[in-house]
């Protein structure tokens, strides 16, 4: 007799231990919109610099509030002006398809920067319903749906 083995377990999964320390050092080097947002939002110094790594047609475009403009292209001349080492780096790009700010984060973390990348980037910021800054002001649109938080500060995961 034969036994079929689906694709998700043709692999099996990790010994806890090993998926406990995989996924542990993942937070370590990541964090997402809503937590961001939560931390922007409270009282007080989040505790960390948000720095937006893209273009400056796309810093225009909109770019999240309080966040510093640093091109990943820039890191190396301009980072040690911008940033002291003392304060946690989180970089964010456009999002999922752009490897901008794990690029940035990169020559942060080459430079002696503690950094962690925002996941989802300002796509997923704006998606959120999020407000974001142009040139002409602040803006928001409607969260999408599929994205949104369930409750303020909660991804719902």
């Amino acid at each position: 007799m034969t036994t079929t083995v689906n694709p998700v377990l043709r692999v099996a999964p990790a010994a806890p231990a090993e998926a406990a320390a995989h996924f542990r050092a993942g937070l370590a080097f990541h964090t997402d919109v809503s937590d961001v947002a939560a931390a922007l939002a409270a009282d007080g110094d989040p505790g960390f610099v948000l720095v937006d790594s893209r273009s400056t047609e796309a810093w225009d475009q909109g770019h999240i509030p309080g966040a510093l403009h640093l091109p990943t292209a820039l890191v190396p001349e301009q980072a040690e002006r911008l940033l002291d080492r003392s304060v946690p780096v989180v970089t964010y790009c456009w999002g999922p398809g752009c490897n901008g700010a794990a690029r940035a984060a990169l020559a942060l973390a080459e430079l002696g920067y503690g950094v962690k990348e925002m996941l989802g980037g300002f796509e997923y910021w704006v998606r959120e319903g999020l407000a974001f800054e142009t040139w002409q002001g602040r803006e928001r649109r409607a969260p999408d749906p599929l994205t949104a938080p369930v409750d303020a500060g909660d991804c719902g995961c």
